[in-house]
């Protein structure tokens, strides 16, 4: 059996991202990074992985990638990530893999390792350490997610496998709704969560607990043992970041 993959490559700005202006492009996942567009990196990553099966790519303007899709289905992208990934697994169902068109520098060894740690879970969600992305891209600046146990940068790598896990998709949309209303966002996870959170008393065991709470699925946070696995194109420094550390791959 294989496994159905969803590529997020959506952009709420299209022809007016910062990126699709600097690439000269007329969207984000079409920018060329070390000549190729990021969309057919990815892509490749995915056609390289075995046991992955058919593809289907969420953007706005699918007429802009009809070029490099292959013989990826293609998606009508909805106004916000959540809202995609909720319409896509209507269509595509559970089990899949999610990922997006900025992760330029995804291998397919990330992926293989990715989906080894995926058991005994609805949801599992691939993270990098921040020690291991500083060991392996120093003097990167990535976002980090601080809990008490583990501070982590995400990996845009994500497990949807059981029906469950669409109900993670839900409170996302939910947080996102409300992402200008904090108040608002603090009664929806719980202010005992945010108050633990604020004073650095959140562990990861806990922070799963309460999303199994909120939706009723178990969810995982899964380190990858490659730092680079952070390292995705949302600004122009990342891709220069990534352009480097191409280079430095063995042909």
């Amino acid at each position: 059996m294989t496994l159905p993959v969803l590529v997020l490559a959506g952009s709420r700005d299209g022809e007016r991202d910062v990126l699709a202006q600097l690439g000269k492009v007329s969207h984000k996942a079409l920018l060329p990074v070390a000549g190729e567009p990021m969309l057919g990196r990815v892509l490749r990553a995915l056609a390289l992985t075995p046991g992955l099966g058919p593809v289907t790519i969420s953007i706005e303007a699918p007429d802009c990638i009809r070029d490099i899709a292959g013989t990826a289905e293609i998606l009508k992208a909805a106004a916000s990530p959540s809202e995609s990934v909720a319409e896509a697994l209507d269509h595509i169902g559970t089990p899949c893999l999610v990922t997006t068109a900025d992760h330029a520098l995804l291998r397919s060894e990330w992926i293989t390792e990715f989906l080894g740690k995926t058991q005994d879970c609805d949801l599992a969600v691939g993270v990098a350490l921040r020690e291991t992305v500083e060991r392996d891209v120093p003097n990167t600046k990535r976002t980090y997610i601080r809990l008490s146990d583990m501070s982590f940068s995400g990996c845009n790598l994500f497990w949807m496998g059981t029906p469950p896990a669409e109900a993670v998709v839900e409170l996302w949309k939910r947080l996102q709704k409300d992402r200008k209303r904090p108040l608002k966002m603090a009664r929806t996870l719980g202010f005992g969560t945010l108050l633990r959170a604020l004073l650095g008393r959140l562990d990861s065991k806990a922070l799963c607990q309460r999303i199994e709470t909120l939706t009723g699925a178990r969810v995982r946070l899964v380190p990858l043992s490659d730092g680079q696995a952070a390292v995705d194109v949302d600004k122009p420094a990342d891709l220069t970041l990534a352009e480097e550390l191409l280079a430095q791959r063995s042909p």
